[in-house]
């Protein structure tokens, strides 16, 4: 059977899966369709957040730049980990308790004024919008690997096959599609490092085997993929961040602005209590851990098994051999074929030479060689679904890494497609609009508001601003201007209020906004950036990846200056913030 047919079959049976899911759980109500009736079990919903909110970004391009960036990568596991620390410790609960559907819903009823609410709504629509983006992005890359179809016919399969079973089922199809589509991409990103790390270490656990040695050779994986970057001119795996300032801004951008993310909190609003919200959170905790605790192994092992199969002789001897294609790895033409993938022999010697051509050091190399220049382009978003291919793992294993990775990109899509419908549908139409609008209406209104969004985000996925990571990232940063900081005023502060948080939320995003279209083009539009993208552009060294966290604290001194400057909330909105937080009927604390 040839790997196409086994590609096929895989997915196949995930979308048979999602399809059958779909029609079995098809909403009845507006309840069902924005909460799914409200009554799903804590460990269903976790598994139902870890699905959502582990995306493409998550599965297919966290590891590929911890891979290319070493160290420096970690800020995307420590921003992404410790954002949903924040949110499940610090958001979740306290905004079930309050008990409105959606983020904009909260908004109004806590600053008791419309026009935040629409600011919520415009932040939220630009959140998911751009988040989307990297889930379409993701999504062409897996099917034009393994359909064989281009990256841009790839994206329109994925919103063909969100846009059905999210339109059908609303929040309750999605619910337990996600439990299901979990399931798949866990699966599917823990068995290829099994066996790689048991091919390469003998240790059959990747998180040991990445500081295992070598089988035969008596080195460390880290040790001896340390001295091959290095050797090539590249930064050592290990090497700290050389970029501390951005560094440290990626990471909180993104832990701020997971705790943010509209799609995420409104998942904790389908268990029946607040204390199944608690239990849910960590629950999702823990089915998170077990991708973001492999993933450092799964970016060492490829970057290692890249290097090696590059420079099979080790880089003092000879390159694989670059125009014949006999002569160099089944795998490689594949991934040129989908157009992530590309050579160009550049000093004509027949032979691929992979080199960081940029460093010093890796000048000095190509002069000593005779080199011309880098020769090999790799997109980091193959990393991760390329592993299989690259290890020489059976078949089965790269069919069951492509259901993984659309699962993955397809389950956080869906989740996105309900937090944009709602704010369109409830909070805009119903809410503002046309609040006479019948249950019926409200949910065709929602499903126009899918198919709308499906169709942007799938025309912006063709010409995306970055890697679906670096995408996301931008997302974040909106959600951490935005969001973030309104929520933690309303649950945490009596005297935050409504011109207060409209003035943050309108500072904070313009803020972000704007510094990220100079750098990465108008709505994300090519061609309409005023800067480059490259550090000697950037104000004070600013990555326009980390510019949410700046966002964020203009946000909060705004809004803080604007309400101190201000009346306070009326006592009845002061009451509301002390009764949320403090469980109701608690009593003093007793001295012992």
């Amino acid at each position: 059977m040839s790997q196409f047919a086994v590609n096929l079959i895989f997915i196949g049976l995930s979308f048979a899966l999602y399809i059958g899911i779909a029609l079995w759980s098809r909403a009845g109500s507006t309840k069902e369709f924005y909460v799914a009736g409200g009554g799903i079990h804590p460990i269903t919903n976790g598994v139902a957040v870890a699905g959502d909110w582990m995306s493409a970004a998550s599965f297919l391009s966290m590891a590929g730049m911890v891979a290319f960036m070493g160290y420096a990568g970690s800020a995307f596991l420590m921003g992404w980990t410790g954002g949903y620390i924040l949110l499940a410790m610090l958001l979740a609960p306290y905004l079930r308790k309050f008990g409105k559907y959606t983020v904009p819903s909260f908004v109004e009823d806590r600053y008791q004024s419309k026009p935040a609410r629409m600011i919520a709504v415009v932040s939220l629509l630009c959140i998911s919008l751009t988040y989307m983006i990297g889930q379409m992005t993701g999504s062409g890359v897996v099917f034009a690997r393994f359909l064989e179809v281009s990256v841009d016919a790839g994206i329109w399969i994925a919103a063909g096959i969100t846009f059905f079973y999210a339109v059908l089922g609303g929040m309750k199809s999605v619910t337990y599609t996600q439990v299901a589509q979990y399931c798949v991409l866990i699966v599917a990103f823990l068995v290829p490092p099994i066996f790689i790390s048991f091919q390469l270490t003998g240790n059959p656990v990747p998180q040991l085997g990445m500081i295992s040695e070598v089988s035969g050779e008596g080195v460390h994986v880290l040790t001896k993929l340390n001295s091959i970057l290095s050797d090539l001119g590249f930064a050592e795996y290990t090497a700290y961040a050389a970029d501390p300032l951005n560094h440290f801004l990626l990471t909180a951008t993104l832990m701020v602005g997971t705790a943010g993310l509209p799609h995420v909190i409104i998942r904790f609003f389908t268990v029946p209590k607040v204390a199944d919200a608690r239990w849910s959170a960590g629950w999702a905790l823990v089915f998170i851990a077990l991708l973001y605790l492999t993933a450092p192994a799964v970016a060492s092992m490829a970057r290692l098994n890249l290097m090696t199969t590059i420079y099979p002789e080790g880089t003092s001897g000879s390159q694989i051999m670059a125009l014949e294609e006999s002569k160099h790895p089944e795998w490689m033409d594949t991934w040129i074929k989908a157009g992530l993938l590309k050579y160009e022999d550049k000093n004509g010697d027949g032979r691929i030479q992979y080199y960081n051509d940029a460093s010093e050091k890796g000048k000095a190399v190509a002069e000593a060689n005779g080199w011309a220049g880098n020769e090999l382009t790799v997109n980091n978003d193959i990393m991760v679904i390329a592993n299989p291919e690259i290890a020489n793992l059976p078949g089965w294993t790269i069919g069951l890494m492509a259901a993984g990775a659309i699962a993955a990109a397809l389950s956080t899509a869906a989740g996105l497609l309900m937090a944009i419908s709602s704010a369109v549908s409830h909070d805009i139409v119903k809410v503002t609009l046309k609040p006479d609008l019948s249950e019926k209406g409200e949910m065709n209104v929602a499903r126009v508001a899918m198919l709308a969004t499906l169709g942007v985000s799938a025309y912006l996925g063709m010409n995306p601003p970055g890697f679906a990571a670096q995408t996301v990232a931008l997302a974040f940063g909106l959600a951490a201007s935005t969001l973030f900081p309104a929520l933690m005023m309303g649950i945490f502060s009596q005297r935050i209020n409504g011109k207060g948080a409209i003035a943050g939320m309108l500072a904070g995003i313009t803020l972000t906004l704007v510094y990220i279209f100079m750098f990465k083009g108008w709505l994300f539009i090519s061609g309409t950036a005023n800067f480059p993208d490259t550090k000697e552009y950037w104000f004070f060294g600013v990555n326009p990846l980390g510019i949410g966290f700046f966002g964020a604290i203009v946000n909060f001194i705004v809004a803080y200056a604007v309400s101190l400057a201000t009346e306070p909330p009326p006592q009845e909105i002061q009451d509301l913030v002390e009764s949320v937080r403090y469980p109701k009927g608690a009593g003093a604390a007793i001295d012992h």
